[in-house]
């Protein structure tokens, strides 16, 4: 008879459910906490990179417009008493083989300038005038203001050359034409005249310019004027012709600064240099991140002048631009513009409380003056309430302004 030995079966090994449960749960605490710190660390740096663009792109913008005022009125500030200031401008330029007029405009500015001088149907769009800054206020997207510069970098200086008659429609009769080259751009005026001409220098031989006892300058080229009017300017004896820069070297700069709808601080020429037969107003962008551009006026009101800011003035009431541009007395006291740039980061916060660090209104602006703007821009519940904004607030004296006569 054989035994038959029973052995038990091998216990099996592993884990019970409840081990399986409670592994499960920490191994979640761990993945949810380090979720966190991850989308915390993220968003860390999202800020971080936004505050830093927004920090770059303030200081880019404050220097652009700083390097484009300080020069304002350069290449006529100097002749301001030839009829200069507050002169009407009349230029055409020839683009694909037609000549266009720029100035004096009949319709509005293009976007977002459309609204610059009051818009086309104030009349006031074709009526801007020679000036080395003018502040539009409110006059482009979202209530920013608009800068409008005019300056150049003419070779032959900044003094106004006497004209002493016009021997055809296209030329002019100067003392000499040394210092002036082929492609010059001159400002025609004349003292107690309301327009004044942009012309360009053009012959097929520029040695003649330098040539001993050469005093004929002739005109025509891209940039032209009104012939008739420059003739009747030409014959009245007291007219001049200040050298701005020239159309090769591109260093004339008339223009228009403001914000459009996408927040992008842009730039229109005024003399159009980038336009094509397809498109004959283009806008340039300067900058993004840009919610808001003011500025207001710097005076020097002193008798004689001292080049001393005496008071700040708001682009409002007498110092309005339709005033200011109009009136060359107003424009001498002009010598600094004080700028503030409202830029907003592009990192969307979802909260809206000040402790996480996004803004609940516009801050103050110019506090302390009389262009100071209140911070009420934005409202409970405003898109803008979610974004963190920083102001960039800048003085910029205008060196050719504090270089006029005293008195």
């Amino acid at each position: 008879m054989n035994n038959t030995c029973n052995t038990p079966l091998r216990r099996q090994r592993g884990v019970t459910l409840i081990e399986l449960m409670v592994a499960m749960v920490i191994g979640l605490v761990v993945v949810l906490a380090a979720t966190n710190i991850l989308v915390l660390g993220e968003s860390s740096k999202r800020t971080t990179t936004g505050n830093n663009d927004v920090s770059q792109t303030g200081s880019y913008t404050a220097y652009t417009l700083d390097r484009v005022l300080r020069s304002a009125g350069s290449g006529f500030a100097q002749g301001w008493d030839q009829g200069v200031f507050g002169c009407q401008l009349n230029v055409s330029r020839v683009i694909g083989g037609t000549p266009t007029t720029l100035l004096p405009r009949t319709g509005a500015f293009p976007a977002p300038f459309q609204q610059f001088l009051g818009g086309a149907g104030a009349g006031l769009a074709g009526n801007l005038r020679v000036a080395p800054v003018l502040i539009g206020d409110g006059q482009s997207a979202g209530g920013s203001d608009v800068l409008m510069v005019m300056s150049g970098n003419a070779s032959a200086g900044d003094a106004a050359r006497k004209i002493l008659s016009a021997p055809t429609t296209t030329s002019l009769r100067l003392v000499n034409t040394v210092g002036l080259s082929n492609g010059d751009m001159g400002l025609v005026t004349q003292p107690g005249s309301t327009e004044c001409l942009l012309e360009q220098v053009d012959t097929p031989t520029p040695a003649d310019l330098v040539a001993t006892g050469n005093e004929v300058l002739p005109l025509g080229g891209e940039y032209r004027g009104t012939s008739a009017s420059l003739a009747t300017m030409a014959a009245s004896g007291n007219a001049s012709i200040s050298t701005l820069g020239n159309v090769t070297a591109r260093n004339v700069q008339f223009q228009l600064i403001g914000v459009n709808d996408n927040r992008t601080l842009v730039a229109y020429d005024l003399l159009r240099r980038g336009a094509v037969t397809g498109d004959l107003d283009p806008v340039q962008p300067l900058a993004d991140s840009v919610a808001e551009m003011h500025a207001i006026y710097g005076l020097d009101t002193s008798t004689p002048k001292d080049n001393v800011v005496d008071s700040w003035v708001a682009p409002t009431g007498a110092w309005a631009i339709a005033n200011v541009m109009t009136n060359p007395a107003l424009m001498r006291q002009i010598v600094a513009v004080r700028v503030a740039i409202v830029l907003r980061a592009n990192n969307y916060e979802k909260g809206d409380d000040p402790l996480v660090g996004v803004t609940t209104g516009r801050p103050a602006l110019f506090a302390g003056t009389p262009g100071a703007i209140a911070a009420t821009t934005f409202a409970a519940g405003d898109e803008n309430r979610h974004f963190r904004l920083r102001v960039i607030d800048t003085t910029i004296p205008l060196r050719n302004m504090l270089l006029l006569p005293a008195s």
